[in-house]
């Protein structure tokens, strides 16, 4: 049986932070994230920025470069109290055994007040590092006692000359360039609008609209 096709974002995911772009005031030398990875501690941290901008990308990258972290990602969507209790348990049983947790909850501020309070005592006690990434400004959308016990980092929309390394990098992943004009290809840029993610799968639907 054939194995499920994997979309041309998600195959292109960073493995490593250094791959991430856009986010050149986070990840070079002297920014915040660049500063993180010299750190041998790692804090609980509030990823802020638009869709596409890398969150889900750096959390995942973060974690592969933490081997005494396992990761575990819930989504705050399809995610409620009793979710956040097995996964509270499943990080408690971890430490038992001597490992952590990085904890990724993707679209945080959608938890209730009640539900990011839950969040609270696994933080302060160390069973988990939390990695929440939000759409919203977190000053308004998360409670300020859990803003209190994270870093606030800010994501910035990718600019053309990051979307079109996103490009260049799926044109090397496909092994051919995109069948577009030089005008084209600036318009498939503008439309993605800042999303990495969104100029990828653009790009794919280019690519599968010009097989034969």
């Amino acid at each position: 049986m054939d194995a499920p096709h994997r979309p041309l974002a998600d195959r292109l995911r960073p493995a490593e932070i250094a791959e991430l772009v856009g986010q050149e005031h986070l990840t070079d030398a002297g920014g915040a994230i660049a500063r993180l990875m010299d750190s041998p501690d790692l804090p609980s941290l509030i990823l802020w920025g638009p869709p596409g901008s890398g969150k889900t990308s750096f959390a995942r990258a973060l974690a592969a470069s933490r081997p005494a972290l396992a990761f575990e990602p819930i989504s705050a969507i399809f995610s409620g109290v009793a979710d956040l209790k097995k996964a509270f348990e499943a990080a408690r049983l971890r430490r038992q055994m001597g490992q952590g947790t990085l904890l990724f909850v993707d679209e945080i501020h959608r938890f209730n007040r009640t539900q990011q309070d839950s969040f609270l005592p696994v933080m302060e006690d160390g069973t988990i590092t939390l990695v929440g990434a939000t759409t919203e400004n977190p000053s308004f959308a998360l409670n300020a006692a859990l803003l209190s016990r994270a870093r606030v980092l800010t994501f910035r929309a990718l600019d053309d000359a990051a979307l079109e390394r996103l490009l260049f990098r799926a044109e090397a992943a496909m092994g051919e360039a995109l069948p577009l004009t030089p005008g084209a290809r600036t318009a498939l840029i503008s439309m993605a609008d800042g999303d990495g993610r969104a100029v990828l799968t653009l790009a794919e639907d280019v690519w599968r609209s010009a097989s034969p």
